[in-house]
């Protein structure tokens, strides 16, 4: 087993999750139920590789990383929020 690598579930499709690794480089798709329980949208996964691919029966959820990833993204979105102007925009 190498290192762990983390992966975002981006989306849930039809019973198939669609996940992006960290680094952006990969996206797979993989049954829900392949996943550990309570795995959802937005959901951060720590997962070993195996043979150069993930080992998703070692998986398991991060949830304080995908708690401290929201709240930088609202951090982010309440200052962009303060900038902005209002109003229509002209091109």
């Amino acid at each position: 087993m190498s290192d762990r690598h983390i992966w975002t579930v981006d989306r849930i499709e039809s019973g198939v999750a669609v996940l992006v690794r960290d680094d952006g480089e990969r996206v797979v798709e993989e049954p829900l139920s392949e996943l550990p329980a309570g795995t959802r949208e937005g959901s951060v996964l720590r997962a070993p590789d195996r043979e150069g691919r993930p080992a998703w029966g070692a998986a398991r959820l991060d949830e304080e990383l995908r708690r401290s990833r929201l709240d930088e993204a609202e951090r982010i979105l309440r200052r962009l929020k303060r900038r902005d102007p209002g109003g229509d925009v002209e091109l």
